[in-house]
């Protein structure tokens, strides 16, 4: 007896809007959550992206590799005072 599996990919749904609410976090704090991270490697993964998102993506992983904005290891970031 063969066990005939089908990998599936699993559906990622993304909040609207979360992209955009990521980017302009991390400009006011300089950071990204860690749980943030993990949306964003979901949302790559998301084949329905539209380009803005995606040029979103771009510019905060342009910003991390520069140093500008830094993965903390939070579940959130907190805002600057």
């Amino acid at each position: 007896m063969g066990c005939d599996r089908v990998m599936t990919k699993p559906q990622v749904a993304l909040i609207p809007g979360a992209i955009s609410e990521i980017l302009a976090s991390a400009a006011e704090t300089g950071q990204i959550a860690i749980a943030d991270r993990y949306g964003l490697m979901a949302a790559v993964m998301d084949e329905s992206l539209g380009e803005d998102d995606r040029r979103c993506i771009d510019r905060l992983l342009r910003s991390i590799q520069r140093g500008r904005i830094r993965v903390v290891n939070d579940l959130c970031v907190k805002a600057k005072l």
